[in-house]
């Protein structure tokens, strides 16, 4: 693999679980050398989560693919002094601990700064590093929730429902190493010094609640949940078609509106100038989605409906599981979907490398390593003779 663009980076990752993780794996993605600290015997709980194979969730060989694993025990005065020594020769530190924990290791901000002024650290919390709330656990369930994500996620009347993923995690994650990019340029194009990132799980989300803000602070108005549709644009939402599924159509754009009518046969809504822009639609768009849905439920070939809207050029599309993407000719043309041998000698297939870049393409380096397999090397090359790691060894500090 040619040298990608965070080649000679190194990044040291505390964090456990999604988020921390998350955003040393995008940074890995495009060549930096992510040090895992893992604790001994048990490791990153991720190891155990959902399916495993042989004992090991296949979950973890997408997460910590070309990281490298140690185990020190940071509860122990030795193990911390070991990050200590870690950090000094790091360019980046990623922790999303509670916080107040790494200040009672002895691993705060100000301490690991002294140690290393060019040191970059990403703190990733529930509620960020201060305020009435950082005290309290925060998982992407409750960030996703005080977001106000969940409260529009739904059908109206019925319980808020999660989208099936940990969003929280993985967006605080892509700000958390949005900022460490943007503190590294800083650092090294502007000739500045490290500095330390706060990354709540929260905001990452509210950073994407669009309209929903302004619109409160100048109406008052509250958006509520809209099952499949979206509310203020028209029209857009899920349409049911012949055999109980679903599909997709965004015809909320002027013109695409007007194609779409006429794909369906509503020549009167096509002409009607009350329907020409946005606002005029939104008054109408019950109507306008029961003239699309008695469209849908009328057509018994559904590729050949998507066909139609595709040559009308209307968005729109299926509803894909997971085994229509494995199968999908548009994932493999784009090389969308990687695979990887693990340890254990399964392939594993998994997202590739996200967003592809012409000139400097990330790529993977190696396979999720398995539980400590690099404390010798990395401890090694950190200046630790074999005696001092036998030492440490025995007293369960490393494995």
């Amino acid at each position: 693999m040619s040298r990608q663009i965070l080649s000679g980076i190194r990044v040291v990752e505390l964090g456990q679980l999604i988020a921390g993780p998350f955003a040393a794996k995008t940074l890995a993605d495009f060549g930096a050398e992510v040090i895992k600290v893992e604790p001994p015997r048990t490791g990153d709980p991720l190891r155990k989560w959902r399916l495993l194979h042989e004992g090991t969730s296949v979950w973890w060989e997408a997460q910590s693919r070309s990281k490298k694993s140690i185990c020190v025990d940071l509860r122990q005065p030795e193990g911390q002094d070991l990050v200590r020594k870690l950090a000094q020769d790091a360019d980046v530190l990623i922790e999303n601990f509670r916080p107040g924990t790494m200040e009672k290791w002895g691993l705060s901000w100000e301490t690991l700064h002294a140690l290393n002024p060019r040191l970059i650290m990403l703190r990733v919390s529930g509620y960020g590093q201060n305020g009435p709330r950082a005290q309290e656990p925060g998982f992407a369930a409750v960030g996703e929730a005080f977001a106000g994500l969940r409260y529009l996620n739904g059908e109206p009347g019925r319980a808020p429902v999660r989208a099936g993923l940990s969003l929280g995690d993985t967006i605080a994650g892509l700000h958390g190493a949005l900022g460490v990019l943007l503190a590294l340029y800083q650092r090294d194009a502007r000739g500045g010094k490290g500095q330390m990132i706060d990354a709540a799980l929260y905001e990452g989300l509210f950073n994407l609640t669009e309209s929903l803000l302004p619109e409160y602070s100048v109406f008052g108005a509250v958006r509520e949940p809209a099952g499949a549709a979206l509310p203020g644009i028209a029209p857009s939402n899920a349409y049911p078609c012949h055999d109980g599924s679903y599909i997709l159509i965004a015809g909320n754009g002027d013109a695409i509106f007007q194609r779409l009518m006429h794909c369906i046969g509503r020549e009167d809504l096509a002409s009607d100038p009350d329907l020409a822009h946005n606002d005029g639609r939104v008054a109408r768009v019950g109507e306008i989605d029961a003239a699309i849905e008695t469209w849908t439920r009328a057509q018994t070939d559904i590729g050949a409906m998507l066909d139609t809207l595709k040559a009308a050029s209307v968005p729109s599309g299926r509803i894909y599981s997971i085994r229509e993407i494995a199968e999908e000719p548009h994932y493999r043309e784009r090389g969308a979907i990687t695979r990887l041998q693990a340890a254990s000698g399964i392939e594993v297939a998994m997202p590739a490398v996200f967003p592809l870049l012409s000139d400097t393409p990330g790529g993977i380096s190696h396979r999720a390593p398995t539980l400590g397999e690099h404390t010798d090397a990395v401890l090694t090359k950190a200046g630790f003779d074999a005696a001092t790691l036998a030492d440490l060894r025995a007293r369960g500090i490393i494995e």
